[in-house]
């Protein structure tokens, strides 16, 4: 099998897949959501752009209809859509430009125009001048493709870099790592993209198939990562935000403290109290990076003073005085029958931890066994 042979069935795999991908995105339990929508439709786009190079290759449209052969620019849509997913992802699009109601219009003439000029052209020349003609004006419209997703993509990244003010919200539920990451790999993806481009144009559009290999294997690796990381911090994001809105409509509840009702008598005992009721009312627990300096700053008391009270009435240090509440929070979650099919890292998440693997460490110190366990374990006693 010709190295050409590999790379087609390649193409073929990675566009299945992508459908397949897409399909499962659309039915799945956000696939309705907005953000989710347009990722998918962006993915989409990327498997029917590679299908329409494995029809071209396998030769299996080409001088069978009237139009001859279509190239739909389906590359043109990938980064409108893209930025359309960030904007509502970060539920910022009453806030935004809404690029794809200006790019969708100039797609469609795009294709108009390149059926028109496939009809004009069909009987100017012999088969092969047909065939330079027409891959000539599809790499100028490529080009203009290449441009304008630059340019999307660059106005993305300013998005997400400078209007931090404009999503506040949604950076206490997601730092927003993933998304960077993706900006990483897709400005590779853009650099593959002119390359090819560029042999494209210096072999005057002809022999120049294996500079797109490259470029199409990262858009098949591209399906993969956004199709798994968008509905992964999606169904993330949706959990943490329902969970938080149930501890916001308790917050008004005080949570009863054992050591409210300690007779001993401590030193700095009557403070001590006010500091737990401040951390318990206010549920300071639930804020990731609430240090010892934070509680300082918020109760004006210097940090040696409160790590001695916490020292000496809790018998434990500020950090696992304040785990010791995460842990007793997800216990919460994990049993309560509403969050039945939320995942663990969402519970460990809104119960104040800042990672799934730290979450699992400090429960585990305290209990004894992992979150699921703790869980399943509870479940069967009640049975």
């Amino acid at each position: 099998m010709s190295v050409t042979e590999v790379f087609n069935l390649f193409l073929l795999i990675s566009s299945l897949v992508g459908f397949s991908l897409s399909a499962f995105m659309f039915f799945s339990k956000y696939g309705k959501d907005r953000s989710l929508l347009f990722l998918n439709l962006m993915i989409l786009t990327i498997a029917l752009n590679n299908f329409q190079s494995w029809i071209l290759e396998r030769n299996l449209f080409q001088h069978k209809f009237s139009l001859i052969y279509i190239q739909i620019p389906w590359h043109f849509l990938s980064a409108p859509f893209f930025y359309t997913f960030l904007i509502n992802y970060l539920d910022i699009r009453d806030k935004q430009r809404k690029l794809l109601k200006y790019f969708l219009p100039v797609f469609v003439i795009m294709c108009v125009a390149q059926i028109s000029f496939v009809i004009i052209s069909s009987n100017s020349g012999t088969q092969e001048e047909l065939n330079y003609i027409y891959e000539k004006y599809t790499s100028i419209e490529e080009l203009i493709s290449l441009v304008s997703s630059l340019c999307v993509f660059v106005y993305s990244f300013y998005v997400l870099k400078n209007k931090e003010e404009s999503f506040k919200k949604i950076l206490t539920f997601d730092n927003l790592k993933w998304i960077y990451n993706f900006f990483k790999l897709t400005g590779f993806v853009y650099l593959l993209w002119v390359f090819a481009l560029v042999i494209k144009f210096s072999l005057n559009f002809t022999g120049f198939l294996y500079s797109y290999y490259p470029l199409r294997i990262s858009t098949t690796v591209i399906i993969f990562i956004l199709g798994y990381q968008g509905i992964k911090y999606l169904r993330l994001l949706k959990e943490r935000k329902h969970i938080r809105e149930e501890i916001e409509e308790e917050n008004s509840q005080k949570d009863d403290s054992p050591i409210k009702n300690n007779k001993k008598e401590n030193k700095y005992e009557e403070h001590f109290i006010t500091i737990d009721s401040f951390i318990r009312d206010h549920k300071k627990y639930l804020q990731p990076k609430y240090t010892l300096h934070n509680l300082s700053k918020d109760i004006s008391i210097g940090t040696s003073t409160l790590s001695a009270i916490i020292n000496n009435n809790a018998n434990k240090s500020f950090v696992e005085y304040i785990n010791e509440m995460r842990v007793n929070q997800a216990k919460k979650f994990l049993l309560n029958p509403k969050y039945e099919g939320y995942t663990i890292a969402s519970i460990g998440l809104e119960s104040g931890f800042n990672s799934k693997s730290a979450f699992y460490d400090v429960f585990k110190k305290h209990t004894g066994c992992t979150p699921l366990a703790f869980k399943n374990s509870k479940t069967v006693k009640s049975e």
